[in-house]
């Protein structure tokens, strides 16, 4: 299994025979080499989008209609996409697994807000989502963005995810001690990669608070295109 980061929220997790562009915004996007755009589409089967803000789906319909796959997540969004620009949609909701080439993907709730631009103003995009992805004998909990939730308990119950990319930058996420938190109140991560930080000077710049706060855990602080195998 490898997950790459692509800057800000954006993932290639290449996991059983799926290859997930996860809220793939490379567009504008300030960490983003735009010479490798190519190296980051290259063999993905899906493109897996938490929620409708522009920093996680501005550049989905593109990437989409451009390699003839799939835009997978909430029915509202998808469906929105799906009309606007006659794509392939695949949807599902919350509590809901679907199976992405080998991948076991489950739909979990975040707290947010979600919405997409129009010439008409902000259209409503559905709920804000996380995902665990299994596969490959790990579980992968992918928050999302979001605050610490109780709902965290049950996922962990449920799911017990060995590996946690979670949003961390504050401001308009948890920051890196809720996130710290989170991982330590509800879950038994082995592995944690924090996103959603060093985009803007708005967020947190370095991880080293979720890294200090979480001993014997192993907090990867991402770069950008360099593949982590895990």
């Amino acid at each position: 299994m490898q997950i790459t980061w692509l800057g800000h929220s954006g993932f290639r997790i290449q996991i059983e025979g799926a290859v997930l562009l996860v809220d793939p915004w490379m567009t504008g996007n300030p960490m983003f080499p735009a010479e490798r755009r190519d190296a980051a589409l290259e063999g993905a089967t899906h493109v897996l989008l938490t929620h409708g803000h522009g920093d996680h789906s501005a550049d989905a319909a593109a990437i989409a209609a451009e390699l003839d796959i799939p835009v997978v997540g909430i029915p509202e969004l998808v469906g929105w996409l799906t009309r606007q620009h006659g794509l392939k949609g695949f949807d599902f909701n919350k509590g809901g697994t679907v199976d992405l080439a080998g991948a076991k993907v489950t739909m979990v709730n975040a707290v947010h807000s979600s919405s997409v631009s129009s010439a008409a103003g902000p259209v409503y995009a559905g709920t804000e989502s996380g995902y665990m992805i299994a596969g490959e004998g790990h579980v992968i909990y992918l928050s999302g963005d979001t605050d610490v939730m109780a709902d965290m308990a049950v996922f962990n119950d449920l799911h017990a995810p060995d590996i946690g990319i979670l949003a961390c930058g504050g401001h308009y996420t948890m920051d890196m001690q809720r996130a710290a938190y989170a991982a330590k109140k509800f879950f038994d991560f082995k592995t944690v990669i924090p996103c959603h930080y060093r985009t803007f000077p708005l967020l947190a710049q370095s991880a080293a608070p979720l890294t200090a706060a979480l001993p014997g855990v192993d907090v990867i602080e991402p770069e950008v295109m360099v593949p982590i195998t895990l």
